[in-house]
Order: C-alpha cells, then structure tokens, then sequence
C-alpha cells in the first residue's frame, strides 16, 4: 500500500496521516498544492523521498488550480506554487529536487501545448517520481540487506520505512528485506524524541513485518553499544553533503559518535536524489528549527513535563561528519570512503 496516491476523481493528493498512527490508520484528501504544502510542514507526510512525492503531486495539483487561459500564466501560476512547495520544509533535499523535476519538464514541453495537455505533463512526472521511489528503494533494501547478518542486533533512528517513501523504505527497508530473506534480527528502536516516530511509526511498521524489537529511549543507545549487545546501527538521510556528512533527524550525531567508539558500524541508507554534490559539506545544509511546543508539550502520567514559563530549543536534525559514517547505502550500490569522490562517481552513475 502506497503512503501517497494521486485521486483522478477529484482531483486531489491521498497520504496517511502520520499524526494519528499508531491509533489509526486515516487517509486524508488534499485539494490544493497549499494544503499539500501545510501537510508536509506539519508533518502530516514526513521522510524526505515521501516529501519530495507529495511536492511533485502538489505542483501537479496546482496545475488543476489554476483559471489560467494562455500557457505563460499557466506557467507563472506552477512557479509561484513551486515557491510555496519548496518553502515548506527546507532541510530535506528531496523537495526542492522533485519540484525542480516537475518544474524543468513542463518549462521544456509546454510551447505549442494545451492547458490540458501541460497538466497531463505536470501529473504523468509526479507519478513518474513515485513509481520511481518504490523501485529505488526496493533496490537499496537489497544493497542494505547485504550489511544485516544473521542474528544481528541493529539500532535504528527515526522512521525510514514505508511511511517515509511511497512504499518499501531506506533504512528501515533494508532490516525489512533483511527479515524477509530469512534472517534472525532484532531491532532496538530509538523513540526519536521529541515527536517519538521511532515509537509511533517505526515500531507499528516493524509490528506489520513481524521482526522482533524493543523501544529504547535515544539516551539508551550507548548503553546497548558499549555491552556489545548491537552489531549495527542504521538510519536514513534528508541531505548528503558532497564530502560524505549526513543531515538526518536529530539524535543521530550522538549515535554515531557512539557506534564509533565501540567500533560498531553506522551506516547511512538513502536515495541519490538526496545526495546533493552542491554543498560541499554538511555545515552548509539548512537546519530547521520547529516550534518548541514540540519540547515543552511532553507529558509524563498525563502532567505536562516542563515548567509552565520553561522555553525550548527545537532543531529537527543535526549532521553527522562523513568520518562516522562507515558506509553509504544507495540504490545503485554501497559507497565507502572516500566520499567526495565516490558519491560523485555513484550519483553520474547510470542504474
């Protein structure tokens, strides 16, 4: 089952709603690329190759929007969404990659077309972009799944599966496709504070594959490495800097500090769509600060953690330097150091 969809009927764009789960599982129906881009600010769809989906299907739906009778303002009406898409959320690569996609074929096919015709365009790319990312990560779960030996402990970060692509995953696709080859593994599970997807979402995903595994707090993680008790750690990525450093939801620096003092392995799986060679390191990648309320709001026993007047700091990801990452997993194979070349070669590289 796919976590974005396109509805004909409507038209509209159809995720899950990632705040509701594990309690329920609701579909929600969006009529306008502002509502696509409210979801994906309000984490209603979160992981950067499903943000990049729901960007590409926005702009498609703008398309549907738009009163415009000549193609130049069919045109100015995609770009001033394309602006409105891309200013949503800015650490995540993906996003501005899909928009730009969509963006470039319709500039590059629309003269002498129709309006009708430049949204068929604009919708047949996005679609294109979510077919795509289920093969991509298909293919990346088996370059992963070859890293996960029988019986390993892994500890995973954040939620990289299916609710963080269209279907199938990174991260967590590989511990998926490692199980379904038969593999005993169990997973310790960050919670990923402070919106806990470790424990809403990658738990409840983990439950629907059958693998084993235990919810561990992200202060734990050094616990488990230091006694021996983990023999991997995976996470994903919104953003690869052109020298190797992985800017992925926050918590992870200090995991892979950790895996690396006891000579555990952490590896990165993502899409080359997130490997942006733009940026020659991780210190030039955007960091989004969210709303404290996301801090200060935790209750424990049904009473509000902090005090009343507490303030809160809020970074969404941190970056974690290339030399703490053992390896990159991609869909057109495994990259090891050193980095700056080999992303590269791996990105030009044809599948």
């Amino acid at each position: 089952m796919r976590t974005i969809q396109w509805n004909t009927d409507l038209p509209a764009v159809e995720m899950i709603d990632q705040r509701r789960l594990p309690a329920a599982m609701e579909f929600i129906s969006l009529k306008s690329h502002v509502e696509v881009a409210g979801a994906i600010r309000q984490m209603i769809v979160r992981g950067a190759p499903a943000i990049g989906a729901a960007a590409a299907f926005g702009l498609a739906l703008a398309g549907y929007e738009s009163d415009a009778r000549t193609a130049p303002n069919l045109l100015a009406d995609y770009d001033a969404a394309a602006k409105t898409l891309k200013a949503s959320r800015p650490t995540a690569v993906n996003l501005a990659w899909a928009v730009d996609r969509v963006m470039t074929v319709i500039k590059e096919r629309s003269p002498g077309r129709s309006i009708e015709s430049i949204r068929g365009l604009a919708l047949r790319e996005a679609q294109r972009i979510a077919d795509e990312d289920v093969e991509i990560n298909r293919r990346m779960a088996e370059f992963g799944a070859s890293l996960i030996n029988d019986g390993d402990t892994v500890i995973h970060h954040c939620n990289t599966g299916a609710l963080a692509t269209v279907d199938w995953g990174t991260a967590l696709g590989a511990i998926r496709m490692a199980h379904e080859q038969g593999k005993k593994i169990r997973v310790l599970v960050d919670e990923t504070r402070p919106r806990l997807q470790g424990t809403r979402l990658t738990a409840w995903e983990l439950e629907q594959y059958g693998v084993p595994y235990d919810i561990i707090s992200d202060n734990m993680a050094g616990y488990f490495l230091k006694t021996g008790q983990v023999q991997a750690v995976l996470f994903g990525a919104d953003r690869v800097a052109a020298n190797g450093d992985v800017a992925n939801k926050i918590g992870t620096y200090m995991l892979a500090l950790a895996a690396q003092d006891n000579q555990v392995p952490a590896y990165a799986v993502v899409p080359t769509p997130t490997i942006d060679l733009s940026l020659a390191h991780g210190g030039l990648i955007p960091i989004e600060e969210r709303d404290p309320s996301e801090v200060l709001g935790i209750t424990y026993a049904g009473e509000q953690v902090a005090p009343k007047k507490a303030s809160a700091r809020n970074p969404a990801f941190d970056v974690t330097p290339a030399r703490l990452v053992s390896a990159i997993v991609t869909e057109k194979g495994i990259v090891l150091p050193p980095y700056s070349p080999n992303l590269k070669e791996i990105v030009s590289r044809k599948p």
